[in-house]
């Protein structure tokens, strides 16, 4: 098994590092239950149609606001008054209040072995952590996590795509095949840091966000690996 030295590493931060959606599908799953019992029996709607809407809701309003618990926050909300606008009240809006607020409150859970790959990666390669969304929730999750030491420089973007990365490659001046961007979302890490020259290690997380699924569409020329877990690095890097 080939071992590569001296490469940079963009590394991702949530469902990567740490566990991240599964807090939000905790949400939605009680979200659910509250909007189903709302609804009764007769008009009930469906696990699955309550869900197309809410994917709906951040589809809008990551165009609208983009990425982060604010967001996430009115998706629910625009969801629940869409399906149920007869039963909207101060109840409904005070336990959608309660799961953002869960959310925000819940611990920095580690990938197994998240520190001691970083601590094996971090002598052989450049380490760079570059994760979207909120620039103060994702700040904060990095200083949460113990982690940011082990990296020579932290990004929070609004949006990971291709130019975002030619930008990455601009500014770190490495050539393009020395580069490796690795994370769980094949949408936003995987084929456009692909597309913009950059290889790709590709770690499935079983939650990953929905709307972060997609084919991995492979570029001529650059390496895409896929690896069961995170501390699997260590066995090509």
């Amino acid at each position: 098994m080939t071992r590569r030295r001296e490469h940079v590493l963009l590394i991702d931060a949530d469902d990567t590092l740490w566990e991240n959606n599964i807090y939000f599908e905790r949400a939605i799953a009680g979200f659910t239950t509250h909007l189903q019992r709302a609804l009764g029996e007769a008009a009930g709607a469906s696990v699955a149609a309550i869900r197309e809407r809410i994917n709906a809701q951040e589809r809008q309003l990551i165009v609208e606001m983009g990425y982060g618990l604010e967001s996430f926050r009115v998706a629910l909300a625009r969801a629940y008054r869409d399906v149920a606008p007869h039963a909207w009240d101060a109840e409904a809006e005070a336990m959608i209040a309660a799961h953002a607020a869960a959310i925000a409150q819940a611990p920095i859970e580690l990938m197994p072995d998240a520190v001691e790959t970083l601590r094996y990666l971090a002598p052989r390669h450049r380490l760079l952590l570059l994760t979207k969304g909120d620039y103060a929730e994702q700040t904060g999750k990095v200083a949460r996590s113990g982690l940011a030491s082990w990296f020579e420089q932290v990004h929070v973007v609004a949006e990971k795509d291709e130019a975002v990365y030619r930008t990455q490659l601009d500014q770190l001046r490495t050539p393009p095949e020395r580069c490796w961007m690795i994370g769980n979302s094949p949408r936003s890490d995987v084929n456009p840091a692909l597309a913009a020259g950059l290889n790709a290690v590709f770690i499935p997380h079983p939650w990953t966000w929905v709307l972060e699924h997609d084919d991995i569409v492979p570029c001529s020329g650059q390496e895409c690996l896929q690896l069961d877990r995170f501390a699997d690095l260590r066995d090509h890097f």
